[in-house]
């Protein structure tokens, strides 16, 4: 895998443009549920909160040469299904996909605010 920053401007072009035109096809075929690009590293800043002191840092928590340049949320059967699905995009050759189940957290919510509500 070529770093980003060594293609030419042409390489990348084409880079982006065939992923946005898969990012079509799965529009087109309803898998397509939402999707944001992320800022780079250098714009990065980690919180943390220890013994109630907040500590702010420059830079993402993990020391990575890997990029996280987006998040893709897709509608999917199963995770056999968005393998399948993500095993054609154009954006695989760039470097990993981590592709990740979303939770339904709905009675997580509803127990903190009966909770909440009881403190009341």
């Amino acid at each position: 895998m070529e770093s980003w920053s060594k293609k030419t401007p042409a390489e990348q072009n084409a880079a982006i443009d065939a992923c946005f035109a898969y990012d079509d096809v799965l529009r087109k075929g309803g898998h397509f549920a939402g999707g944001e690009a992320l800022a780079g590293p250098d714009k990065v800043v980690t919180l943390w909160k220890k013994a109630d002191k907040l500590s702010v840092t420059d830079g993402p928590y993990a020391e990575t040469k890997e990029l996280l340049g987006g998040l893709l949320i897709l509608e999917a059967r199963d995770i056999k299904h968005a393998v399948e699905l993500m095993s054609k995009h154009p954006g695989v050759t760039m470097g990993p996909f981590e592709i990740r189940p979303t939770e339904d957290i709905a009675p997580m919510i509803r127990e903190s605010e009966k909770r909440r509500a009881a403190k009341k």
